[in-house]
């Protein structure tokens, strides 16, 4: 018997009437998708991670990621669009940051999974 499949059909129609009133939007759903694509990449995650603390520019995301600026700038594109990080600019330098609290409570929480 197969441990991941219920061993006769039992479909619980009031259970899951009520599940699909609490689940999210199928547009939620896109959108939940986009963000753990962005961040089921290494390199990627490895910028936030940079970012969890302390702000930093291009040039230090590039040293602490041991990736080229360029390849930094492009990453980093893809983590604004989909919010997770922002950039402010202060001169001729542009420095990113996580986006909110809530993209860091998640990287935090996700570490702390893996971690137990």
């Amino acid at each position: 018997m197969d441990m991941d499949t219920c061993s006769q059909k039992c479909i619980n129609p009031e259970d899951v009437e009520k599940t699909l009133k609490t689940m999210p939007s199928p547009d939620t759903i896109l959108g939940l998708s986009e963000i753990f694509k962005a961040l089921g990449d290494a390199s990627r995650i490895k910028i936030v991670t940079a970012l969890l603390d302390r702000e930093h520019c291009v040039c230090d995301l590039s040293v602490l990621c041991g990736q080229s600026e360029s390849a930094v700038s492009h990453q980093l594109r893809v983590l604004r669009t989909l919010r997770i990080v922002k950039n402010r600019r202060q001169g001729k330098t542009v420095y990113y940051s996580l986006d909110d609290d809530h993209v860091r409570s998640l990287l935090q929480m996700s570490i702390e999974h893996i971690s137990h």
